[in-house]
């Protein structure tokens, strides 16, 4: 998850929505990403699909059994479906997304009886850092708009 965070802050210096992912298996590293969409003019390029798409490359496979992914923030519904395509089996995230998250706030998608893949899910891991980052980030967004406005 440090890993994760670190790519969250350059995100973040880049100007997108901080949020890193890194995807391991037997622990080794098999892809990483950070948030793009902006940057890459691609609303699919979350961190958690760049992370997936660079360990299918690595493995070349788009499966990605015993996998885990480390992400900074839960993921929303676009990523979330992808951790079940992708077969990944184990998804640990810092914090929670409260308006857009699919895997505890909002949705549970990863839980849902239609699918037939199931995801573990460990929340909280870095908690606290994610979350200031996020924080931050959006304050500082919000910042200049304020001043517009008053």
């Amino acid at each position: 998850m440090t890993r994760a965070l670190a790519l969250a802050e350059a995100a973040a210096v880049a100007g997108e929505v901080p949020v890193g992912a890194v995807l391991v298996r037997d622990e080794v590293v098999l892809g990483e990403g950070a948030n793009g969409p902006i940057e890459a003019h691609d609303p699919s390029a979350h961190a958690e699909l760049r992370a997936l798409r660079a360990a299918a490359l690595t493995v070349q496979n788009y499966r990605l059994p015993g996998s885990t992914l480390y992400v900074t923030l839960e993921p929303c519904t676009m990523c979330a479906g992808a951790l079940l395509h992708a077969r990944v089996a184990r998804l640990v995230f810092a914090t929670r997304e409260p308006r857009a998250g699919a895997v505890r706030s909002q949705f549970q998608m990863l839980e849902h009886a239609a699918f037939n893949h199931r995801v573990v899910v460990d929340e909280g891991l870095m908690a606290a850092p994610s979350a200031a980052l996020l924080q931050s980030f959006f304050r500082a967004r919000r910042a200049p708009r304020a001043a517009q406005e008053s």
